[in-house]
């Protein structure tokens, strides 16, 4: 099944469409996004796992963030609100599980990888010729497949008070930005202190550890795209790759490459090359 686009032609809360079905439990759509294209918030009445077999996704839910290349997909458990779009060119392939029909039970989203297998059994899925018979057994292989992967989404809380909200804004329009919070506040008109106080109250997190979420979340779609480290650490504001390797090892727990690969790194030992 191709959709043309919109989230109107997927199953969705908003559009009321409770009818969408096939043979088994899984409906496969798929449309292009055109790059910084970003579709509305919206909900499906169908659990989702939301996959692109070329460029890299971003989808977004509340305040959490995944980035997808093709060998990472985000499960998104029916009636939660998010938001997908794309940095480059990337065809949205997603899959709608029938709740009633579907084994899996995740209630919250949940990334999983993509082999070579289950690429291929998404995309014979797509097709509208399959007997029943082999629909059902290609949809039973999918859902062994679907294994999570142990990575933790970043949160970059946005504020809601006026004068944290300028800072935030100033910080997304350009993650290199490197004024203090000091030269923050002044440029909103209230002190340091009061500042970081309010920073505190409005999102949970001290100004340089959101300061630092926000950078890495930025650098993500980036990495995605096999830009080197070097060039990616600049763009987010780090002096150096070596000093953005270590932020981005002290807040997720391991270098950007085995972040992005999740459980299908095969395991190359310390010698990663820094991912450069």
């Amino acid at each position: 099944m191709t959709a043309a686009g919109d989230t109107a032609d997927l199953p969705s809360s908003e559009d009321g469409d409770d009818t969408a079905t096939s043979v088994g439990a899984i409906l496969v759509a798929s449309f292009p996004l055109a790059p910084g294209q970003w579709l509305p918030a919206h909900s499906h009445t169908h659990h989702q796992l939301a996959w692109t077999r070329s460029g890299v996704l971003g989808v977004g839910v509340a305040d959490d963030y995944w980035v997808l290349p093709p060998h990472r997909a985000l499960w998104l458990p029916a009636g939660v609100v998010h938001r997908t779009g794309a940095t480059h060119d990337a065809v949205l392939c997603s899959l709608y599980l029938d709740p009633e029909r579907c084994r899996l039970d995740w209630t919250e989203p949940t990334p999983v990888g993509v082999d070579a297998l289950l690429a291929q059994l998404i995309g014979y899925l797509d097709r509208d010729d399959l007997k029943e018979g082999a629909r059902l057994r290609a949809e039973a292989v999918v859902l062994d497949l679907l294994t999570p992967l142990p990575v933790t989404p970043l949160d970059v809380p946005h504020p809601s008070d006026d004068r944290v909200r300028a800072v935030a804004n100033a910080l997304l329009r350009d993650p290199a930005d490197g004024r203090s919070l000091e030269a923050h506040a002044r440029a909103v008109g209230v002190s340091r202190r009061t500042m970081t106080r309010l920073f505190v109250q409005d999102t949970g997190m001290h100004f340089d550890r959101w300061r630092t979420h926000l950078r890495l979340r930025a650098a993500l779609p980036l990495l995605a795209e096999g830009r080197p480290v070097s060039h990616v650490a600049h763009s987010v504001g780090y002096a150096t790759a070596s000093a953005f390797l270590a932020a981005f090892r002290r807040t997720l727990g391991t270098s950007p490459g085995r972040y992005l690969r999740g459980h299908l790194d095969p395991g190359t030992g310390a010698a990663e090359a820094e991912d450069d």
